[in-house]
């Protein structure tokens, strides 16, 4: 795992980690929202034995400088397309979002579907459960979670964050890691500043869904358990993904039983064995 700092066209440093040495399409890591790139810490390590790996900070996140400019569903394309750049990783890559991160890949899929070999979406967010509403609570929420952690209640963050426990694989140190830059005021302004622009990229991740993906091997896995407040929205969410993968070439979707939202941190074996299967198919 081996972390740098890259400089963006406009002098704004990201920072990002690469790990893996073998041939192939680079697997690129996209966090969710809140989230920095060290969610992904078990992951990406598992992930790096077979493959080449990528996963970063956006603006704002831990190692990340941030962006004077709003965080648009489109800027925050702009700097992933610009890392990507930066590294000299301009061949098509296997990208993997979770939760908000399915939209920016969907967006990058979009503009450079030259560049993306594989998708894999982690109970990705989707316009129509992502209500005005649902926007405007996000927004809230992530701005009382920054007060919380600067009035020093980081462990409230961390229990309201993995309420459902995290998987015996991931090891206490990465856990440690996982929310060092996660449970603060930092993360939780950053993603404040992304809420905030939900309800304005609503019309284009709808036009996107609709568009559909490129004719690449896409698997959507989706959170099997319905937690407190998604009683309503959970088997809208995973009908609606259904949908989606439907439309797909190439797509597939997995219910992964018993797990939540945060698929990559309750079923890490999952997540890690769809990436393998996509990039399988590639080679």
């Amino acid at each position: 795992m081996r972390e740098k700092s890259v400089t963006l066209p406009d002098g704004r440093a990201i920072r990002a980690v690469t790990a893996g040495e073998r041939p192939g399409p680079l697997v690129v890591f996209e966090a969710g929202m809140s989230a920095p790139g060290s969610s992904w810490i078990h992951t990406q390590r598992e992930v790096s034995a077979r493959h080449r790996t990528l996963s970063y900070d956006r603006a704002g996140y831990g190692g990340s400088d941030v962006d004077p400019h709003d965080r648009t569903l489109d800027r925050i394309t702009d700097d992933l397309t610009a890392l990507l750049d930066a590294l000299g990783e301009t061949g098509p890559v296997v990208l993997v979002g979770h939760s908000w991160g399915g939209p920016i890949i969907r967006v990058f899929a979009d503009r450079h579907p030259g560049r993306v070999a594989g998708m894999v979406f982690v109970d990705a967010t989707l316009a129509e459960v992502m209500s005005t509403r649902n926007a405007k609570v996000a927004a809230r929420f992530f701005t009382l979670m920054s007060l919380v952690a600067r009035l020093g209640g980081k462990g409230l963050i961390r229990r309201q964050t993995f309420r459902n426990g995290v998987s015996p694989e991931i090891s206490a140190a990465d856990v440690e890691i996982m929310t060092s830059d996660y449970a603060t005021a930092r993360a939780m302004k950053a993603g404040s500043r992304e809420a905030l622009q939900i309800e304005a990229a609503l019309p284009l991740l709808r036009r996107l869904q609709e568009k559909g993906t490129p004719d690449v091997p896409t698997v959507c896995l989706q959170a099997g358990l319905v937690e407190r407040g998604m009683t309503k929205w959970r088997p809208l969410f995973n009908r609606h993904t259904a949908d989606l993968m439907d439309a797909a070439p190439q797509g597939r979707m997995i219910v992964v039983e018993g797990a939540g939202h945060l698929i990559p941190q309750e079923s890490p074996a999952v997540v890690r064995e769809t990436v393998f299967g996509v990039v399988e198919q590639l080679v």
